[in-house]
């Protein structure tokens, strides 16, 4: 049970990975107002957990977790490169390179690892781009944690920071946060079950109108995110 606790070290909201400062596209819907009411917010999040986050985060931890296991470290690099190249959206990419690097960094600290060690070299060298499932991979598999968790507390930790962001940005009260953050957890179940049947061609799939948005919020005049 001991290796639990570093996983909710690593979900915390207050994780320092730098996840407060994005929205991934959300700010757009807010300020067109589609998204206004908890309601609102719980539409989108369904649709944003299972037909985006699952293709990419939880695709992605599964497949790294996978290749972390089987030492296949080049491939691991690889799927660094597709998972960047795969979001449209330059603000959203960037959001992802940045909070990557800044868990694997952390991570590296606090639970150190032959691989992550690698991983962040490579990041240094601008060799790989870095990208928080692959972390959330290594990092899962070195405390010996199984890959449906590893799976789940990487979209566990990409919903929860997305709920507080919106609290903020809508805004909405704490209790209805917790509330969606509740309710999350058994689409984000669901979303593990989906990711598990996957095949590696399904990485990198998501929602036309969802990366319009991500592209859209940079020309927002008002931003309070910086994606």
């Amino acid at each position: 049970m001991k290796e639990i606790l570093p996983l909710i070290q690593l979900c915390d909201s207050n994780f320092p990975s730098g996840a407060f400062s994005h929205s991934f596209g959300l700010e757009t819907y807010i300020q067109e107002d589609y998204v206004t009411t908890a309601e609102e917010l719980k539409q989108f999040l369904h649709v944003y957990i299972l037909k985006s986050l699952t293709y990419t985060d939880g695709l992605g931890c599964r497949i790294a977790y996978d290749l972390a296991a089987e030492q296949k470290l080049e491939e691991l690099w690889a799927l660094d490169e597709v998972l960047y190249a795969s979001c449209s959206s330059a603000e959203s990419r960037e959001a992802s390179r940045r909070i990557g690097q800044q868990m694997a960094r952390m991570c590296l600290t606090l639970y150190p690892s032959d691989t992550l060690a690698d991983y962040q070299k490579k990041i240094k060298k601008k060799q790989c781009y870095g990208h928080p499932a692959l972390v959330f991979a290594l990092v899962c598999y070195e405390l010996t944690i199984s890959r449906e968790l590893a799976v789940m507390s990487c979209l566990y930790a990409g919903v929860s920071s997305l709920i507080q962001n919106a609290v903020r940005g809508i805004p909405l009260g704490q209790t209805d946060g917790q509330l969606l953050l509740l309710w999350a957890h058994e689409v984000i179940q669901s979303a593990v079950e989906v990711v598990e049947g996957l095949s590696e061609s399904a990485l990198g799939r998501t929602q036309p109108g969802l990366e319009i948005a991500q592209m859209r919020h940079e020309q927002l005049h008002v931003r309070l995110f910086m994606s």
